[in-house]
């Protein structure tokens, strides 16, 4: 079982960069998919991006690509969501996820995850 806690959100202005990290415990990080996502209120919790166990896969939300970059550190069990260019449709909780079951891929579905984060909350405004 992993534990994971997210940190570095905030307030930023349209246009401004964050980076969140999320730390997970146990000593088998390595063999977990990772991913992130999010939800903004009133609105369903939406995949933003995804990494696999060996970080040679990722995946993002159409909404993000090329602006954020998803990345992982085995040796500090840390995954990052680097996030530029932010709008104001990025305002949400981003939650940090972790999957359990096998696959070497980036992962895009809540389902395929098992272990989740409380959150970090990222407001964007001008």
């Amino acid at each position: 079982q992993v534990q994971v806690a997210e940190s570095g959100g905030g307030l930023v202005q349209v246009g401004g960069s964050l980076r969140l990290s999320c730390a997970a415990s146990g000593r088998t990080f390595s063999r977990y998919a990772m991913g992130w996502f999010r939800q903004a209120p009133g609105k369903e919790r939406e995949f933003v991006a995804g990494i696999s166990w060996s970080g040679g896969s990722t995946s993002y939300a159409d909404s993000v690509k090329g602006r954020f970059t998803i990345s992982r550190d085995t040796a500090k069990n840390t995954v990052y969501l680097q996030m530029n260019s932010l709008k104001f449709e990025d305002t949400a909780t981003y939650y940090c996820a972790a999957r359990g079951g096998g696959g070497s891929s980036a992962y895009s579905a809540r389902g395929q995850y098992d272990y989740w984060g409380q959150g970090t909350q990222v407001t964007v405004s001008s």
